[in-house]
C-alpha cells in the first residue's frame, strides 16, 4: 500500500490569521505532498514498502544508502505530527495532565515556553522544535532538517515547524513572532495530553 497525504484536521483557513490558507495550500498541498509521492517513489518494489511508516523511518535512520528514504518518511510522519499540534483557537496555557506536568518539570509554564521559543528560535536553518517524554520527564529538544525523536528513544508531544516554509508567507523573516503565536494562538494542549497519557 502507497502512503498517502494525510488531509488536514481542520478547514484550510481554520488557523487565520495565524497562519493563512496560502501558507496551508502550499505547505501541506505541495510540500507534504511531495514528501509522500517522493517516499513512494524510493521505496516503490522494496521491502519497505509494507511497512509501517515509523518502521521505514527506523530501518532508514543511520543509514547512508537511505538518506532519501529517511527525510522523506520523517519529513511525512512530522507534518502529520506538526498539524495535529495545531487547533482553530488553541494556544495559551495548557490544563489536564500536560499542565502539571510541565509545572513538574520545568518549574513553570512561563519556563517552558522561553525554553520552547529558545529551541525554535535557536535552530540553525530549517528543522523542528518539540516537546518531548525522556526517561519520564518532559524536555524541549529542537532537531534539524527531517530529524525526530523517534529514533532517539523520545516520545513526541507537540512540535513546531521553524522551516521557512512553514511560516515565510505570513511572517517572512519574522520566526520569533511565528513562534510567539504558536504558543499564543495556535498549540494544541488536548493532542499534547491524548500524546502523554498514551505514554504513560
Amino acid at each position: 500500500m502507497a502512503f498517502e497525504l494525510p488531509p488536514l484536521p481542520y478547514a484550510r483557513d481554520a488557523l487565520a490569521p495565524h497562519i493563512s490558507a496560502n501558507t496551508l495550500d502550499f505547505h501541506h498541498g505541495k510540500h507534504h505532498q511531495a514528501y509522500v509521492t517522493n517516499l513512494n517513489k524510493l521505496i516503490e518494489g522494496s521491502p519497505l514498502a509494507s511497512k509501517s511508516l515509523e518502521d521505514v523511518i527506523r530501518e532508514a535512520a543511520g543509514a547512508p544508502d537511505k538518506a532519501g528514504i529517511f527525510n522523506n518518511a520523517a519529513q511525512v510522519w512530522n507534518h502529520t505530527f506538526y498539524w495535529n499540534s495545531m487547533a482553530p483557537n488553541g494556544g495559551g496555557a495548557p490544563k489536564g495532565a500536560i499542565a502539571d506536568k510541565i509545572n513538574e518539570d520545568f518549574g513553570s509554564f512561563d519556563k517552558f515556553a522561553e525554553e520552547f521559543k529558545t529551541a525554535g528560535s535557536t535552530q540553525f536553518g530549517s528543522g523542528w522544535a518539540w516537546l518531548v517524554l525522556d526517561g519520564g520527564k518532559l524536555k524541549v529538544t529542537k532537531t534539524p532538517n527531517a530529524e525526530l525523536p523517534l529514533t532517539k528513544g523520545q516520545t513526541a508531544l507537540l512540535t513546531m515547524d521553524v522551516w521557512e516554509h512553514a511560516y515565510y508567507l505570513d511572517y517572512q523573516n519574522r520566526r520569533p513572532d511565528y513562534i510567539g503565536t504558536f504558543l499564543g494562538k495556535l498549540v494544541n494542549w488536548d493532542f499534547a495530553n491524548k500524546n502523554l497519557k498514551a505514554a504513560r
